[in-house]
């Protein structure tokens, strides 16, 4: 088949590189235009940009698809049987999505309709989902809306975090379009309700419907008046970027463990022994005019940090303090010189 591939970030270049050892002729790529990335000036291509390059594959990078006629004519003029679109991050007009006879089709980061939007595989970490998955689904002008050809699940861990999981999902959404190719080549062309017919796609519900929205600075604050749990959730959602201080300086907080005796079975045997010692009892409730939320209670020798929060506490084993390199066991503590009864998330 001819495709014309749209993505941008890091999670979609599984997915191209597939379609193309698949055998399929991928025509062009559509990625976002050049960024500049982390602290530098120069410009830098998006990750599906620079590998298509790689490939010698042609590539478009409007700023604003559906304000550019020009760009909407010269890939009407490759000819495409499908649009494929893993994370491109822009919305596509109409006149783009009925521009393929084979129609636009979308590998989405999430089982839907439980999560559309932006950011469903950090949301579904946030929110504590126990599995999540990717979708193959036709696209409409509805923000992931569209009906779905083929959806796998996979299992969410405790200790998974957003990298973790993104590379595992991009993986399976890779696989996914493979298989759906051969199908949607199959359906052959025809009006969209004629081809979706054919395909025995399922309609979206919007019971259960849960939008993604994109996470903003004030998010990445980590509170430690929160459970032990909703912590933890939050700074594996969040990967790398989950913040507190300590000392007065930025301090991102890269991987935890909730010392919660009920999830003994989840947590690596150095925590599961930990939440036997500090864990709260069934029923007991934590007891922070005591014990104010983000104390040190304990300096563990090369694992980390026992740290108070709102109910059970969490083990801190990995951290990056402003101006270090991420670290963790003996090195972070040589870092952070911490002891019981010090505070993160004060200023001083």
């Amino acid at each position: 088949m001819k495709i014309l591939f749209w993505g941008t970030p890091a999670y979609a270049v599984p997915s191209l590189d597939a379609l193309v050892a698949a055998g399929h002729s991928v025509v062009g790529v559509v990625s976002q235009p050049d960024r500049r990335r982390g602290r530098g000036t120069t410009l830098m291509p998006s990750p599906v940009k620079a590998r298509a390059l790689e490939l010698g594959i042609p590539v478009f990078t409007p700023a604003r698809i559906k304000r550019e006629p020009e760009c909407q004519q010269q890939l009407a003029e490759l000819k495409a049987d499908v649009y494929v679109v893993v994370a491109f991050g822009q919305i596509l007009p109409p006149e783009i999505l009925q521009q393929p006879p084979l129609g636009c089709w979308n590998g989405h980061g999430s089982l839907l309709p439980r999560w559309r939007g932006a950011g469903p595989i950090q949301w579904s970490l946030l929110e504590g989902d126990a599995e999540t998955g990717v979708g193959v689904m036709a696209m409409e002008e509805g923000l992931d809306t569209g009906p779905v050809l083929l959806e796998r699940s996979m299992p969410i861990g405790l200790r998974d975090n957003a990298q973790q999981l993104g590379e595992r999902l991009a993986a399976l959404t890779a696989e996914l379009l493979v298989e759906a190719m051969p199908q949607i080549d199959a359906g052959g062309a025809g009006t969209e309700a004629e081809r979706l017919k054919r395909l025995g796609v399922r309609q979206q519900s919007e019971d259960g419907m849960s939008y993604a929205r994109m996470l903003h600075k004030n998010d990445l604050l980590i509170d430690w008046q929160q459970s032990a749990l909703a912590l933890h959730r939050r700074v594996m959602g969040l990967y790398p970027n989950a913040t507190s201080s300590w000392n007065g300086k930025r301090l991102k907080v890269l991987a935890t463990e909730p010392l919660v005796q009920r999830l003994a079975d989840q947590l690596s045997p150095e925590a599961a022994a930990l939440a036997q010692r500090w864990g709260l009892p069934a029923g007991a409730s934590a007891t922070p005019e005591a014990t104010p939320p983000g104390t040190v209670l304990e300096v563990v020798p090369a694992l980390g940090l026992v740290v108070a929060t709102g109910g059970c506490p969490v083990l801190v084993r990995e951290a990056q303090l402003e101006g270090k390199t991420a670290a963790t066991g003996t090195t972070l503590l040589q870092q952070l010189q911490a002891k019981p009864g010090s505070r993160l998330g004060e200023s001083s």
